[in-house]
């Protein structure tokens, strides 16, 4: 009787710890959400090719993240917007305007002028572990506020941008998303926002990214400062090329790739250094560049007005030029 009740207690008392690791778990997922459902937005966007219909051409999320009414979401949900309304978790509805919109790194600035009383607290990316809990919020299929949570899978992920740059610092989880949550906060389990969630890849499972907060900061910075992100270029259009193993081996190159010029713009940066079609290069700003992806990467604001060495391959000869990049116009 006695070995029957010792068992008997160690059965309750497993039982006892799995409920208490199922009920803390359970509490950081509630008290994450309650902290910014005051923030949620529903976002309904009609676009300019049905400017003339009644119906909404899609939808999206959002959350308002300054006491004045900025939300954050993504661009692809707004872009070429004529009309955007918004639908809080408290059911009231409300008017949007569009602040600005970065298509290279999928993030846009709305502005509201309904009363939010709990803009959403802003976390901080860069501090992100891999395995800590990831909980998105957001609107799958119409579904309004809906909850999906999971662990930060992998950090510093790239893809590429609807404008065909890569964007970098992307937040892989396994919280599951769907249509409609894109622009919806990534929260951590204190309820912070760590990314703004952006996409899925079909057919895969396990699989959802989120631009970190950090990038998104830096974008609203640059939105309310000059209205845009700032980029410099220099002019010219390219592709990728490999580059022959002897000329890797004879000027000792990093990369067995480069970026070939197939055309310059006229009185464009690269064609006053005298950069010509047909030119790889493999190296800007003491930087090694085996295609498009890495030359993007280094043509920042900062670079702009300023000298930069570029080096490039002409035939079989590596030969070196001095650009100075230009900022790039808004597209």
């Amino acid at each position: 009787m006695e070995q029957k009740s010792l068992l008997d207690t160690v059965v309750v008392s497993s039982r006892l710890d799995d409920s208490d690791l199922l009920d803390s778990y359970s509490h950081a997922v509630t008290g994450a959400v309650e902290r910014v459902s005051g923030s949620l937005v529903k976002i309904d966007v009609q676009s300019k090719r049905r400017e003339s219909r009644q119906s909404h051409d899609g939808s999206g999320s959002g959350f308002v993240f300054t006491p004045d009414g900025l939300i954050l979401t993504n661009s692809h949900v707004v872009h070429q917007a004529v009309r955007i309304s918004l639908t809080f978790t408290d059911g009231s509805r409300g008017g949007a305007v569009l602040i600005g919109e970065d298509r290279d790194t999928d993030i846009a600035v709305l502005r509201t002028e309904h009363a939010v009383f709990s803009p959403a607290p802003l976390g901080v990316s860069k501090r992100l572990r891999i395995g800590q809990i990831a909980i998105a919020v957001g609107n799958p299929f119409g579904f309004q506020f809906s909850v999906t949570a999971g662990v930060v899978s992998a950090l510093g992920r790239s893809m590429r941008a609807v404008s065909g740059r890569m964007m970098e610092e992307i937040i892989q989880t396994d919280a599951p998303l769907n249509p409609g949550n894109s622009g919806g906060p990534l929260l951590d389990s204190t309820g912070c926002v760590i990314g703004v969630n952006t996409a899925t890849i079909l057919g895969a499972q396990g699989l959802s990214f989120a631009v970190g907060i950090d990038t998104a900061k830096y974008v609203v910075a640059q939105i309310l400062q000059h209205g845009r992100v700032r980029r410099s270029s220099i002019g010219i259009a390219a592709q990728n090329v490999p580059i022959p193993r002897r000329l890797v081996y004879e000027y000792k190159l990093p990369l067995s790739s480069g970026v070939m010029t197939t055309a310059l713009t006229p009185n464009g940066a690269a064609s006053a250094a005298g950069m010509e079609e047909g030119d790889v290069m493999v190296g800007f700003a003491a930087q090694p560049v085996g295609g498009i992806d890495d030359l993007h990467r280094l043509l920042t604001t900062e670079r702009a007005g300023r000298p930069q060495n570029v080096s490039l391959l002409r035939g079989t000869t590596l030969k070196h030029l001095m650009i100075v990049p230009r900022e790039r116009e808004e597209e």
